[in-house]
């Protein structure tokens, strides 16, 4: 009974716009900041490896490196502060969270591309039917 109420009262602080992506993908978090009356925009680009939660609670991380070191940013989905995550490169992952990239430096955090290998699939596909047209 609790949780159906609960559910309800949820539903009007979940974002209609939610940003489509996935663990794995790079993207782009552009955050509202305030500091004391200014306020102002700052984006944090990084590679997304964990979401977790559901409902108002759904969470995101995103790590990236700077000055060879890992920093790791915890951002709420639905939060009013998070403006907008742009989808900057689709990675190619087969496990729902990417902790073993904490591990890993230079070239070797570097995830595969999702789109690149759909991209050689139907360049090859095109190839055979010009062949086999001529």
């Amino acid at each position: 009974m609790t949780a159906k109420i609960m559910e309800k009262v949820e539903q009007a602080y979940i974002r209609k716009d939610r940003p489509e992506f996935r663990v794995g993908d790079t993207v782009s978090v552009i955050m509202r900041i305030v500091e004391g009356e200014k306020e102002r925009t700052q984006a944090f680009s990084g590679t997304v490896i964990s979401r977790k939660g559901k409902g108002t609670n759904e969470m995101f991380t995103v790590r990236r490196i700077v000055n060879n070191e890992g920093v790791e940013r915890i951002f709420p989905l639905n939060s009013p502060q998070v403006l907008n995550v742009k989808v900057v490169r689709s990675g190619r992952v087969r496990r729902a969270k990417l902790y073993y990239l904490r591990d890993r430096l230079g070239k070797a955090v570097r995830l595969r591309d999702k789109h690149k290998h759909l991209i050689s699939e139907s360049a090859e596909s095109a190839a055979e039917v010009t062949t086999a047209e001529a």
